[in-house]
C-alpha cells in the first residue's frame, strides 16, 4: 500500500514538472486558471488617465540645467515625413489641463522594503522562467479574441542572418538602444524583430525567396536607415550583401549586376512580390509588423537578456499615409492640441489602439504571478505616447533607424562590439553628448551607478566616456550595462511592481523614489531657454561612417 502510494505521489510530481517544463528542461509558468484576456476586458470603458501619453519623463525637473527633452523634441529632417516641430517643448511646459498633474505615483513609491525580501537566487530563478510559451498556449484557438497571437518561437531562436528559424518570417534586429530609458543600466533589456507582408518575402511568381526578402529589406533599410543629409538621389547605405542578378536591377549603381554590398540611389519600388509597392523614404510600407519584448536583466548571459519577458508589444502598419495624408493628421494633432482636446484613440484592448498615422499597437505585461496577460485599457494608451506624433520618430517608429548597418545588424539584439557612434550631423559620440546635456544617466538623474562612474566630484570624466567611441577600447555596454548587484537590485525592483499590479500608475524600475520629478506642472518656462541648453538637433539617425570599419571584423 505504502508503495503503491509512493508511485502515485511521484507520479502526480512528475505531472506537475511537466506542467512547468518545455521539452528543453527551461522551466515554465504554469497554465493553471490562467486567462491572459480577462483583465483587459474588464478594462474596456474604465480608463482613468486620458493622458497616459504623456510618459513619466516629461514631468522631469530640469532645474534649467539638466535637458532630457531633446532627445524626443526636436526640427525633424526634410527627409523623414515628420512634420511635427516639437523643439518648443524643451524650453516651455504646454500640458493638457488634464495632465498638468502627474498621475505617475508609482515614480514616489519607496520599495526598499520589499527589494530587501527578495534574495538574489529567487530573482535569478525567476527572469530565467519561460512566461512566453504559456501565453502562446493560452491564447491559441481562442474564437474570442481577434487580436495578435505571439507567433515567434523563441525556443528555436535565430540563424546567422537574424532569420527565426521557425520559419515564420520574423528578421531579429540589432540596433543602438535609444536614449535614456532604454538602456540596461535603467532596468530593462530588449529586443525587436521586423516583418514584411509576404508579397515582400516571394518572387516574382509568388514562390518563398530569401533572397528576395533580403533585398526588400535592403531596400527598406536605405529608404529608413539612410543618411537623413542626402536626398533620395545621393543616398548610399551599406547592406548586407544581395544578388542583383536575381530581380536585374543595377542598385549599386556600378553598371553591372553582381552582388551588391551598398544601395546608390534609393530605387523606385520593391522587387519580387512586392514590385508593384512604390519605396517612400523615411516610411514603412503597409502591413509592415514589428515584435518588441521588454526583458529583465540577466548578469550572466553575454546579451543580458533574461528568459522572462516584462512586456510583449506587437505593432502593425494597418494603412498608409501619402504625404498629404500625412500632414493632415499631423495638423489635426496639433489643433487638438491647442484647443486641449485629449487624444482619442481607435480600437480596444482586444484588437489594440491605433494612432493618427496607421498603425496599430497592442501589448502583454506582466501579471502579478508573471504571467503575461494582455494590456488594459488605459495601459495600452501609455505605449500610443512614444508612438504618435513626437518630432523624433521615423514613421512613428525608433528601431530600423538606429540598426547596425549591413550583416552585423541582422541578428538577434547583442549590444558587444556596438561603439558610441554620433548622432547624424554631430561631431560628438551620442552618448557623450546626452550625458553633458542630461547631467546623468538617465532622465530622471536618478541612476546613481552611472553618477558614481563617469561624474566624479559631480563633473563628467569625458576621457573615459569616449573609449566606447568609434577607435576606442570599450563599447557602448561600458557606458550602459549595469554592475552584476545593480542589475539584480533593478529586477527585483520591478518584480515587486509587478506584484502590486497598478501599472496605471506607472512602469519605470527606480531603486529609490524620484526626487527630481513633478508632481504638479504649472505651464510655462523650464528654464533651460535662459541657461542656453535648449537644441534643435536630436536625431533618430546614426553616423556610423567611423565605425564601419570595426564593424566589418564583428
Amino acid at each position: 500500500m505504502k508503495t503503491r502510494m509512493w508511485l502515485k505521489a511521484a507520479f502526480l510530481l512528475l505531472c506537475g514538472w511537466l506542467l512547468i517544463s518545455d521539452v528543453t528542461g527551461h522551466r515554465i509558468v504554469g497554465q493553471d486558471n490562467y486567462d491572459p484576456l480577462a483583465r483587459a476586458i474588464a478594462s474596456i470603458g474604465q480608463t482613468v488617465n486620458l493622458e497616459a501619453v504623456v510618459p513619466p519623463q516629461c514631468y522631469t525637473k530640469t532645474a534649467g540645467v539638466a535637458n532630457p527633452c531633446w532627445t524626443c523634441h526636436t526640427v525633424p529632417m526634410l527627409v523623414s515625413n515628420n512634420f511635427l516641430v516639437d523643439w518648443e517643448l524643451q524650453e516651455e511646459y504646454a500640458f493638457s489641463d488634464f495632465a498638468l498633474t502627474n498621475r505617475w505615483t508609482n515614480l514616489f513609491v519607496d520599495r526598499s522594503e520589499k527589494i530587501a525580501a527578495i534574495s538574489d537566487q529567487e530573482a535569478l530563478q525567476y527572469i530565467r522562467e519561460d512566461n512566453y510559451t504559456p501565453l502562446q498556449r493560452a491564447l491559441s484557438g481562442r474564437s474570442d479574441y481577434p487580436g495578435y497571437v505571439p507567433d515567434l518561437d523563441f525556443s528555436l531562436g535565430f540563424d546567422e542572418e537574424g532569420f527565426a528559424k521557425d520559419g515564420s518570417g520574423w528578421r531579429a534586429i540589432r540596433y543602438k538602444p535609444f536614449l535614456g530609458t532604454f538602456w540596461p543600466t535603467n532596468g530593462s533589456t530588449d529586443d525587436v524583430m521586423i516583418r514584411l507582408p509576404r508579397a515582400f518575402q516571394t518572387d516574382a511568381d509568388g514562390k518563398l525567396s530569401r533572397e528576395i526578402y533580403k533585398i526588400n529589406l535592403a531596400i527598406l533599410e536605405a529608404a529608413i536607415a539612410g543618411n537623413p543629409l542626402m536626398s533620395d538621389k545621393e543616398l548610399i547605405h551599406p547592406v548586407e550583401p544581395i544578388n542583383e542578378t536575381l530581380v536585374g536591377i543595377d542598385l549599386n549603381k556600378n553598371n553591372r549586376l553582381d552582388i551588391a554590398t551598398e544601395i546608390v540611389g534609393l530605387p523606385a519600388r520593391y522587387v519580387g512580390g512586392a514590385s508593384n509597392v512604390v519605396v517612400t523614404r523615411a516610411l514603412y510600407p503597409q502591413g509592415t509588423e514589428f515584435l518588441h519584448t521588454v526583458r529583465y536583466i540577466d548578469p550572466d548571459n553575454p546579451t543580458l537578456l533574461s528568459t522572462r519577458m516584462k512586456e510583449v508589444r506587437y505593432s502593425r502598419k494597418v494603412l498608409f499615409l501619402d504625404t498629404w495624408a500625412l500632414l493632415r493628421a499631423y495638423e489635426k494633432e496639433f489643433n487638438d492640441k491647442q484647443e486641449n482636446v485629449l487624444p482619442i484613440f481607435a480600437g480596444s484592448p482586444l484588437v489594440g489602439l491605433r494612432n493618427s498615422f496607421g498603425w496599430q499597437l497592442q501589448g502583454f505585461i506582466e501579471d502579478e504571478r508573471g504571467r503575461l496577460r494582455l494590456q488594459t485599457e488605459e495601459e495600452h494608451r501609455f505605449c500610443m505616447g512614444c508612438h504618435s506624433a513626437v518630432g523624433v520618430t521615423v514613421d512613428q517608429t525608433f528601431t530600423l533607424a538606429r540598426k547596425v548597418p549591413g550583416a552585423a545588424g541582422w541578428r538577434h539584439q547583442d549590444l558587444r562590439g556596438i561603439p558610441d557612434v554620433p548622432q547624424a550631423g554631430h561631431a560628438e559620440p551620442e552618448i557623450l553628448t546626452y550625458f553633458k546635456r542630461v547631467t546623468g544617466g538617465d532622465e530622471f538623474r536618478s541612476n546613481q551607478e552611472v553618477l558614481d562612474r563617469f561624474f566624479p566630484s559631480g563633473q563628467l570624466d569625458e576621457v573615459s566616456v569616449r573609449r566606447a567611441a568609434p577607435g576606442g577600447d570599450q563599447d557602448i555596454t561600458f557606458l550602459i550595462a549595469p554592475s552584476r548587484s545593480r542589475a539584480l537590485q533593478l529586477n527585483k525592483a520591478y518584480m515587486a511592481l509587478a506584484r502590486e499590479q497598478r501599472f496605471e500608475l506607472g512602469r519605470d524600475t527606480l531603486l529609490a523614489p524620484a526626487v527630481n520629478v513633478h508632481t504638479e506642472i504649472e505651464n510655462g518656462s523650464t528654464e533651460l531657454n535662459a541657461t542656453g541648453k535648449v537644441f534643435q538637433d536630436g536625431r533618430l539617425w546614426l553616423d556610423w561612417s567611423q565605425a564601419m570599419f570595426k564593424q566589418k571584423r564583428n
